[in-house]
């Protein structure tokens, strides 16, 4: 494999000229529109003096130009540091001080005073960037990387200590992508409903990575919003959501069968979601949600079949090229139907924690089993039922 940015525009090369975002309300841009703004940014980034490796420090608003500045980063090479819009300058401080960035990328008018250079960017193509994007030439170079360089940095939750930045290589990124966009059955006439933010692996390497494989077009709403939902699932094939959106989507009146009569998949992941919700759902619409699994530290684990039973409060079966063994607190692995502690080993799998590696080898054992912290059982069959947490890694 080489850079990310190569193989998503390989696969969307031909279909330049098809749509890919379009934001109700507001524009609709083509595959070739946001490739060539990615073209421009990428252009800034290195005017700016971004270079290979770099670290670029991101928190903005779920944008158009918030995704074409994380394909600008993979396709100078840089390393794309997103963070949740609700931190606070105080927390930014802390990740900004962590990551040592070259550049900080923000909201108009926020994160004026950091330890690195700060820009801005907002969504309707307001801010400096912004502005220097639209007067760059853009350039279609993509600088070579290797397997095992890093292309995005995500911070876990620390609930139980400091963040840690998981480093997520170009090879992590793409195995995943290339995995589910084959088991879930992605063709090029999907349309997925986007309702996720982009500061996380759901909303950025799952469903855009997903759709970007197949040149798809995505419905790109700025948060979710159920009768925004309501109003666009006809013209989806497929939307992907946490528990909480199906849970709002089933207390409007206005959901129904007909609704969801386009999709062919939904997906529910980053929470646990109820049986009850499940059975409701599927009483409802005919279709039943396909619950997977995942953490920021290893991309999508487990996934319920796209083609078979769906068993709800589990989340499914390996995916390919991924191991999965549930071990007592010694690394023992348990019978089936007994509870212990996820292990897995994966080509997903970060490629350690920034500037911490301590932490990174504590969370591994002999044969480089990742010790996920979240605890479940698996069948005979090996599915598995997930049952709680047992550390602060974050579900996704």
């Amino acid at each position: 494999m080489t850079n990310l940015s190569s193989t998503l525009a390989d696969r969307f090369e031909a279909r330049l000229d098809s749509p890919f975002l379009r934001v109700p309300g507001g524009s609709s841009l083509t595959y070739r529109d946001v490739d060539e703004r990615a073209g421009q940014m990428a252009s800034v980034l290195r005017d700016l003096g971004v270079g290979v490796g770099a670290r670029v420090v991101v928190q903005i608003d779920k944008s158009t130009d918030n995704v074409a500045l994380y394909l600008a980063c993979l396709r100078v090479g840089a390393v794309f540091v997103p963070l949740n819009t609700a931190y606070t300058p105080a927390e930014v401080g802390y990740f900004v001080d962590d990551a040592s960035p070259a550049l900080v990328v923000a909201r108009p008018g926020t994160l004026g005073d950091l330890a690195a250079p700060v820009v801005h960017l907002g969504t309707d193509r307001a801010g400096s960037f912004a502005t220097a994007a639209d007067d760059a030439t853009p350039t279609r170079d993509i600088v070579e990387r290797a397997d095992e360089d890093v292309a995005a940095m995500l911070y876990t939750s620390g609930t139980t200590g400091r963040s840690k930045g998981a480093m997520l290589t170009h090879a992590n990124l793409a195995s995943n992508a290339l995995a589910l966009h084959d088991i879930w059955g992605f063709g090029p006439d999907d349309v997925l409903l986007h309702t996720l933010p982009i500061f996380h692996v759901h909303g950025l390497f799952v469903a855009l990575h997903c759709a970007m494989l197949g040149a798809n077009e995505v419905i790109f709403l700025p948060a979710f919003d159920a009768s925004l939902a309501i109003e666009h699932l006809p013209e989806a094939t497929v939307m992907m959501g946490v528990p909480t959106h199906y849970t709002r989507l089933l207390a409007d009146t206005r959901f129904t069968a007909a609704v969801c009569r386009s999709i062919r998949l939904f997906t529910s992941g980053s929470a646990p979601m109820t049986a009850a919700v499940h059975a409701d759902f599927t009483a409802r619409t005919g279709v039943q949600i396909l619950e997977r699994y995942g953490m920021t530290e290893a991309g999508m684990i487990t996934s319920n079949p796209y083609g078979g039973e769906r068993t709800p409060g589990t989340v499914g079966f390996p995916l390919p090229d991924v191991e999965l063994r549930v071990c007592d607190d010694v690394g023992t692995v348990v019978a089936p139907g007994e509870t212990g502690v996820v292990e897995i080993r994966s080509p997903g799998l970060f490629a350690g924690y920034w500037r911490m590696p301590d932490a990174t080898a504590g969370a591994h054992r002999d044969g480089g089993w990742f010790v996920t912290g979240d605890v479940g059982s698996a069948d005979t069959e090996g599915r598995l039922t997930l049952e709680g947490r047992a550390s602060d890694m974050i579900i996704t």
